[in-house]
């Protein structure tokens, strides 16, 4: 697995590649194919996710969001990654690597989110894994923290395949689909990461 990391300007090239993906920061470029694959996943995503707003796919929009990432990736505040087939190079889904704390507690957020069509294949357990690399190895952090709804069973069981703790629960955590929702929290260190297995990467 090959990893980079930059200090400065949004990356074009990835900041985390895998055997099959490439995990990079997203640029002007990717509005078209971002913006039809969440439309086309919105009736899919809406129960894990916040209440898009009006102007959510719009251009205009989109750009912020770039900018804002690109922003983040500088400051080492978030690392905002959008993923991608190595081969096709087809937008699949996006990762972000949130809330980045320094000082005593050297950790982060994860959270994620896949295309429809590309959901089951087990893209997200392999871009998670490198993602938790990353942290691990390219930003030196000793922890990464997660939280699910608690009837989210594929994402319970992907944080659990890659080796997360379940370490309790919270109520009213996050407002999800205009409901303040409970959420179950997850944990993992950076000496619990293990290498996938061949069995794993079937998954």
């Amino acid at each position: 697995m090959a990893l980079f990391r930059f200090a400065t300007d949004p990356p074009a090239r990835p900041l985390i590649r895998t055997q099959n993906l490439i995990l990079r920061a997203p640029l002007a470029d990717d509005y078209s194919a971002w913006a039809n694959l969440r439309m086309e996943s919105r009736d899919f995503l809406t129960p894990w996710e916040p209440v898009w707003t009006e102007d959510d796919l719009t251009r205009a929009s989109f750009r912020l969001r770039v900018k804002r990432a690109a922003r983040e990736i500088a400051t080492d505040e978030a690392y905002s990654l959008f993923i991608l087939d190595s081969r096709s190079e087809a937008l699949l889904g996006g990762l972000t690597l949130g809330l980045v704390r320094r000082g005593v507690a050297q950790a982060c957020t994860l959270g994620y989110w896949m295309g429809q069509r590309h959901a089951g294949k087990g893209h997200m357990t392999e871009a998670v894994r490198g993602a938790l690399d990353f942290a691990f190895s390219e930003l030196a952090l000793h922890r990464v923290e997660a939280a699910c709804l608690p009837h989210n069973e594929p994402s319970r069981r992907l944080l659990e395949r890659v080796g997360f703790k379940h370490e309790g629960e919270a109520r009213g955590y996050l407002r999800i689909n205009g409901v303040w929702a409970d959420h179950l929290l997850y944990g993992i260190l950076a000496s619990e990461l293990r290498r996938p297995t061949d069995t794993d990467r079937k998954l």
